[in-house]
């Protein structure tokens, strides 16, 4: 059976966005695999206070296994129900014979599905958390290794002031370490259990809730919320949230390499792998095709946490209208996230510089790229509104008249009164002495 043809399923473009690693934590198998998870660890829990016999936990844990349940049955069990679990739970209570009549005891659907896709959610974020690892350490290596290297900084797309590639990486490793601590800090009080039961009062628990409620967050290995979280979302809020951080700060690293791999620039360019077409008709082409996919994900995951924020306000106690969207928002977040960040370990790990033509490129200007280095000079003398003036003049001579700016300043007679030609060549100097912190900056990064 073919998959369809089109989203992260499709068997054809879909490792254009996501990665297998991320797809199969979240694919159908997983996701009867996370409610049946739950079952079981409710189960026990209820075993392990005395709520139920310990034979009909230890035969609904043997019985919650995916693989015992036909797929495509249940999909037609929740199209004839119109209920996403009734027909799980139906069928694992058939399998569990007499201890069937235990399964599912004194929760609601939303504690199962929610709990979950909190195991899934978790699991997927352990590969995302590798992946932007490696992108992180690849961006400090960077850092390191180019923290002299200087290159043109750039502002509105024009030349600004010299930097070296180091603080560019380094700017790009301290973004990328706060979007690692969003992501470990989900651990504590965002992947949580849910047990609620019909409306958040675990009544049908009676004296036990609160014994079971404990148990059940240990069985499965995730914190315990202090109250129901059935209609406060905040906590898919911020799972949104953080995985938006690092499709943002992704999307602003790989839109660096695409423009840096210009040609007009081609200062960087994505690794060199064989067979790799560029473009179907330029054979001369080399595109940084990566990091426009990586760029399109990262739209992607925008969009998918865009209807996660919209769909925030439930109503009363459970609200299956704003909390359907999250069953489909949620994966494709992760699946999309998955994709950018090992689209990114992947073009940051194999980045090819080219530092001749970075520094060359502080050329282009004829010495435009210092003056606000002669600017800070002049001020010294003249004010800075002076100085400004003067050197803003001169550069727009310069770029009129194609001279350098040394000489376009010796042209002005307040100037040329104060200093002599060497003196103004002295003061345009060499790009590379301008770098101010950066080498200090892109040295520490990852300390």
């Amino acid at each position: 059976m073919t998959e369809p043809g089109v989203g992260l399923s499709c068997v054809v473009l879909r490792d254009l966005f996501g990665t297998a690693a991320v797809r199969k934590v979240l694919d159908s198998e997983a996701l009867v695999q996370g409610w049946l998870d739950a079952e079981a660890a409710l189960a026990w829990a209820e075993a392990d206070v005395g709520v139920i016999p310990a034979f009909a936990a230890e035969r609904i844990a043997d019985e919650a296994d995916a693989a015992n349940f036909d797929l495509d049955q249940l999909r037609d069990g929740i199209a004839e129900s119109q209920h996403p679990l009734v027909p799980l739970i139906r069928a694992l209570a058939e399998r569990c014979g007499e201890a069937g009549r235990y399964v599912h005891w004194g929760v609601t659907t939303q504690d199962i599905i929610d709990t979950g896709l909190m195991l899934q959610a978790r699991a997927a974020i352990a590969v995302i958390r590798g992946d932007l690892i490696v992108a992180l350490r690849a961006a400090e290596r960077l850092a390191r290794d180019h923290a002299a290297d200087p290159m043109p900084g750039r502002t509105h797309g024009q030349h600004a002031v010299p930097i070296a590639f180091g603080l560019k990486a380094g700017s790009w490793a301290d973004e990328l370490g706060r979007c690692l601590k969003r992501l470990d800090g989900l651990a504590t009080d965002v992947l949580c259990a849910q047990m609620g039961g019909a409306a958040g009062s675990l009544a049908a628990l009676g004296a036990d809730a609160e014994a079971v409620q404990s148990r059940f967050a240990a069985r499965v290995g995730l914190p315990q919320a202090p109250v129901s979280w059935h209609a406060a979302r905040d906590r898919i809020r911020e799972l949104a949230h953080a995985l938006g951080q690092i499709a943002s700060a992704a999307e602003r690293i790989a839109s660096d390499v695409v423009r840096l791999q210009s040609t007009e620039v081609a200062e960087v360019a994505e690794p060199a792998t064989e067979g790799h077409v560029g473009s179907s008709t330029m054979p001369q082409k080399r595109n940084p095709m990566t990091s426009e996919y990586l760029i399109a994900s990262a739209r992607l995951v925008h969009a998918a946490t865009a209807a996660l924020d919209f769909s925030s306000a439930h109503a009363g106690e459970r609200d299956m209208g704003m909390w359907a969207v999250e069953w489909v928002a949620v994966p494709q977040a992760l699946i999309l996230t998955g994709g950018v960040a090992a689209k990114l370990a992947w073009v940051l790990a194999g980045l090819e510089l080219d530092t001749a033509r970075m520094r060359a490129n502080l050329d282009v200007t004829r010495g435009a790229i210092m003056a606000e280095a002669v600017m800070m000079a002049f001020a010294h003398r003249w004010g800075h509104e002076q100085a400004h003036r003067i050197v803003a003049e001169a550069s727009v001579r310069a770029a009129t008249e194609k001279l350098s700016l040394d000489a376009a300043l010796s042209l002005d007679p307040m100037v040329a009164a104060a200093y002599d030609p060497a003196a103004l060549s002295a003061l345009v100097g060499d790009p590379a002495s301008y770098l101010g912190t950066a080498r200090v900056v892109a040295t520490d990064a990852g300390s």
